[in-house]
């Protein structure tokens, strides 16, 4: 499938970085948040599930993005999923192989990858339109966006829950562990504590900005009262 007129004139480092800050799927598009609640009980889990979606994401971006222009357009979302899922089914017997500890922690979300919507929205949304080397590096940026939202939220959790982080012991045998932080709730109060943070962040950013706006209009000022 091919869309024409689409070019791509950003440099490969944007499309890199474009999931990791600016449109991070986590904290900014807030996509993928099944797994993103459910699997963040601890920050190798997180990891875990982050790699797993970025080689997913990244692999089906750069095959749809090669067979773009021959994909027709009434099948492609069907033809994405086929795509997703097979990926997806490579990832999970991959995953049993080398872990199956980490197979059973991660459990049914690992097949829900067929499903995240980061994953079709940007097969969909870039893929399609844009050349493999760039579908590729916006997808491994996403990917990646995608693992750092899990890991902030995962190791958050797994600290305050178990005192622990990354398996390693923080506080000593006194530590009183938030037992809320290792239950679905505390999932959402983390999340929502991130999201609180960026907030406050970007709204601190923009006054910033409307302050060098004004800064820059008054020392323009006099410069444009000069008679020529």
């Amino acid at each position: 499938m091919s869309f024409p007129g689409v070019q791509n004139d950003r440099p490969n480092w944007d499309e890199f970085m474009e999931g990791i800050w600016q449109r991070n799927p986590v904290f900014v598009m807030v996509l993928g948040m099944c797994p993103t609640l459910a699997v963040t009980v601890s920050a190798i889990n997180s990891i875990s599930m982050g790699l797993a979606t970025t080689f997913v994401l990244a692999a089906s971006c750069w095959l749809v993005s090669l067979m773009r222009k021959m994909i027709p357009k009434e099948v492609r979302i069907a033809t994405y999923i086929v795509i997703i899922a097979t990926f997806v089914t490579v990832t999970d017997y991959a995953i049993q192989a080398i872990s199956l500890e980490m197979y059973e922690a991660l459990g049914a979300y690992i097949q829900l990858i067929v499903a995240n919507c980061l994953v079709l929205g940007r097969a969909e949304a870039h893929a399609a339109r844009f050349p493999p080397v760039a579908a590729l590096l916006n997808a491994i940026g996403m990917g990646l966006g995608f693992t750092l939202g899990l890991v902030m939220i995962g190791g958050v959790r797994e600290i305050l829950g178990n005192g622990t982080l990354l398996g390693f012991s923080l506080f000593g045998p006194d530590f009183q562990p938030w037992v809320v932080m290792v239950l679905p709730p505390g999932g959402f109060f983390v999340m929502g504590a991130w999201l609180l943070a960026f907030a406050i962040y970007r709204k601190h950013k923009d006054k910033n900005k409307d302050k060098d706006k004004d800064k820059d209009r008054l020392a323009a000022a006099p410069d444009a009262k000069t008679p020529a």
